[in-house]
């Protein structure tokens, strides 16, 4: 199988990513988002209120869970950002906005990519199209840069900490 990625025209395996430095150069990203939406007061209302993950973590309940669980809320959560954010993009937004948006999408993307790196499990939509309980409605562009910043810290830095492939030479 490894010679088949070596040969000509077929793409390598990616390498893990278990630096959490990558995932801090993402929250810093999304933290100078935040701050600069910070002082937006009436520009920063969002037309209907979007989705996003809750941010809170129950350590008790998140150590519980297996790493499957732990990806399908990781995936779940950036799905809705993205989500959220890429809403932002259908209004007419002031530029300095408009290159915050853009840079959130393009990191989730790469978060999902250092995630996919890790052999994490891709976001799958659930089955039932119930209201999900790890959910919150926000009505702001500055709450929704705030949520994407502690979600970051919060459960996307525990997931990547705890990878399983990264832990494979600590004993």
């Amino acid at each position: 199988m490894v010679l088949e990625w070596t040969r000509p025209g077929l793409s390598s395996p990616l390498r893990p990513i278990c630096d959490l430095r990558v995932l801090d150069h993402f929250i810093k990203e999304a933290w100078d988002a935040e701050a600069a939406m910070r002082t937006c007061k009436d520009d920063c209302s969002i037309a209907t209120n979007v989705t996003v993950p809750l941010t809170r973590v129950d350590f008790e309940v998140w150590e519980a869970m297996n790493i499957e669980e732990q990806a399908q809320e990781v995936q779940s959560g950036l799905h809705m950002l993205n989500e959220a954010i890429g809403s932002l993009q259908i209004s007419n937004q002031t530029e300095v906005l408009q290159s915050h948006i853009d840079a959130s999408i393009r990191n989730i993307a790469s978060i999902r990519q250092v995630l996919r790196s890790l052999s994490i499990p891709e976001y799958v939509p659930p089955t039932s199209s119930g209201e999900d309980k790890e959910t919150q409605k926000i009505s702001s562009i500055s709450e929704l840069f705030q949520v994407h910043v502690n979600f970051l810290r919060g459960k996307a830095r525990l997931l990547l900490a705890n990878a399983p492939v990264c832990r494979q030479g600590v004993s």
